[in-house]
């Protein structure tokens, strides 16, 4: 079997990857490891910023989704619900500009993250 995947999304998956790993005491290495292995197949100086950029992202959505994620979500009322809604949205919005200028800048990469008729356009 042979599976292609778009790069943007291996990044972001990694990123993803990375930030569960700080906040779970490395509870998912085999995951880690097997995006790792692919991402050192990558250009560092093309791609570093983004993970970078992607990592503070998803640390951000993390801290926002934590409390409604382990069953807390009673605890807050329904306007901070809707507002970290609201920032969660705007920060999906940013990693979609920085996975669409990853694929830019590694002009490798046909794929683009396009939202059409969705709240983060």
């Amino acid at each position: 079997m042979n599976i292609t995947f778009p790069v943007i999304e291996l990044l972001d998956r990694y990123a993803i990857a990375r930030v569960k790993w700080q906040k779970t005491n490395g509870s998912n290495p085999a995951e880690l490891e097997f995006y790792q292995t692919q991402i050192d197949q990558l250009p560092a100086d093309q791609i570093g910023y983004g993970i970078k950029e992607l990592e503070e992202i998803h640390t951000q959505i993390w801290a926002l989704e934590s409390e409604l994620k382990s069953g807390r979500e009673r605890e807050l009322a329904l306007e901070e619900i809707g507002r970290r809604a609201l920032v969660i949205r705007d920060w999906n919005r940013k990693r979609i500009e920085v996975k669409n200028s990853i694929a830019d800048i590694i002009n490798k990469d046909a794929v683009r993250e396009i939202k059409k008729d969705h709240l983060s356009e």
